[in-house]
This record gives structure tokens, C-alpha cells and sequence, in this order.
């Protein structure tokens, strides 16, 4: 059995180490904990040792976490979304990192808009244009940007990618460079209600590079909670 306290120090440790070598503050970066396909008991042991953020990937199993685990935890959806399951996350989510196209932001805009709420998301690229793996093709950024952002209910909080997976961390390098300098695009583009904040990139295998390259949000599961 893992020891998901141990795990979650060993991580924080590194994420000061990398900080302190490319000149950024730790508490820039966020650790997601993502706790998909993992019991709500996992969820709780990471709570006691400090964890505030979980992600999840699958809307059913976060539906049935939600009532499972007692503990103000802060829930992040980062999986595949469809629009038909948009209306079991509404006002239950504190981000959503997978929005990939407009019709799943208005669709969103739709369900927090019965609420009276936001809903907090970032937009998905798919830089390594993979069929296999969601996200908008960065070459109509500046267009989607400007459509789900004069959506009422939502606010663009930043970007989410989920490179092609290399054994060397230095090969997915490019990628979170280009989603960094996509941001930087948006954020230059001055477009009114939107907030380049959150650059969510990297996992287990390379979130020290992303790191380097301006993470803010790393999503991790394995080198925390162990193999699924």
C-alpha cells in the first residue's frame, strides 16, 4: 500500500526544488491530486496530510465521491466532457479544465446559468493533434477564446494540455513551452472577462519540466496514490 502522506511531502519537495532552480515561488504551483478510479478513503488520507485539491475524469465516480467524502475538499473536473453530463458538475466543481469546444462551454453557461453562478474553467489544447486525446487545435485559439468568453456564466481562468507521452520528460518540453507562449498570445489579445491565470500541465512522469516552463496547476495521481 502506497503512503500517500510520505508521497504528497516527496512531491511538495520536489516542487520547491524546481522552483528554487528556475526562479519561481512554490506557492505558484498547485498540486492537483487526481483520484480517479481511487476510493474515497485515498481521498481522506491525502486530506490529513494537507491535500486540498483532487481532480477526477470520469463524471459518475466524482457524482458518487461527492457524497462520499465529508471534507471541504476543492473538486477539479479534468477529464473528457460531454454535454450531457455537463448538468452533474453544476455548481459542484471549482474548476473544469477540459473545455474543448463552444458547444460544450455554452452548454456549461447553460447549467451554472440556472444557479446564478460561474462556473471557472480553462480552455483544452490538443498541441500534440492526437486523435486519441481531446482539446481544440491551437490555431483557432484566438477565435474560441473570444466566443466562450461573452458566455455569462463562465470565466475563462486559462489552459490545459495533455501532451504525447515520451520516456524522457525533455521531449514533451516543446509543448507546454508552446501552451505557455499560447497563453501569453491570449493574454496580449486583451479580450474582455479573461483571465490567464492557470497553465494546468504536467503529471507524474514530467511535471518538473512543466514546471519550468510556467506550470501553475500539475495534475498527479500515480506518484501519489500509486498505479491504478
Amino acid at each position: 500500500m502506497p503512503n500517500i502522506a510520505d508521497n504528497l511531502q516527496r512531491i511538495h519537495d520536489q516542487i520547491d526544488r524546481v522552483c528554487r532552480r528556475c526562479n519561481r515561488n512554490p506557492a505558484d504551483v498547485e498540486l492537483v491530486a487526481v483520484s480517479k478510479k481511487k476510493p474515497a478513503t485515498d481521498i481522506e488520507q491525502a486530506f490529513a496530510a494537507g491535500q486540498r485539491i483532487f481532480g477526477e475524469s470520469y463524471v459518475q465516480e466524482l457524482a458518487e465521491k461527492l457524497d462520499l467524502v465529508t471534507q471541504p475538499v476543492s473538486w477539479h473536473f479534468i477529464g473528457g466532457l460531454q454535454s450531457n453530463k455537463v448538468k452533474y458538475l453544476r455548481g459542484r466543481t471549482e474548476l473544469i479544465h477540459s473545455v474543448d469546444r463552444l458547444s460544450l462551454a455554452t452548454e456549461i453557461d447553460r447549467q451554472w446559468g440556472k444557479i446564478d453562478a460561474r462556473a471557472d474553467i480553462l480552455l483544452q489544447f490538443n498541441l500534440g493533434r492526437e486523435e486519441s486525446k481531446s482539446g481544440a487545435d491551437e490555431s483557432g485559439a484566438l477565435d474560441l477564446v473570444r466566443q466562450v468568453a461573452a458566455l455569462n456564466h463562465l470565466k475563462i481562468r486559462g489552459l490545459m494540455t495533455l501532451p504525447p507521452y515520451a520516456a524522457d520528460p525533455e521531449e514533451v518540453r516543446p509543448y507546454f513551452r508552446r501552451l505557455r507562449e499560447l497563453s501569453t498570445t491570449i493574454a496580449t489579445s486583451n479580450i474582455p472577462g479573461v483571465e490567464m491565470k492557470h497553465l494546468s500541465m504536467g503529471m507524474s512522469h514530467d511535471f518538473e519540466i512543466a514546471i519550468e516552463e510556467g506550470a501553475t496547476l500539475i495534475r498527479i495521481g500515480t506518484a501519489i496514490f500509486g498505479e491504478r
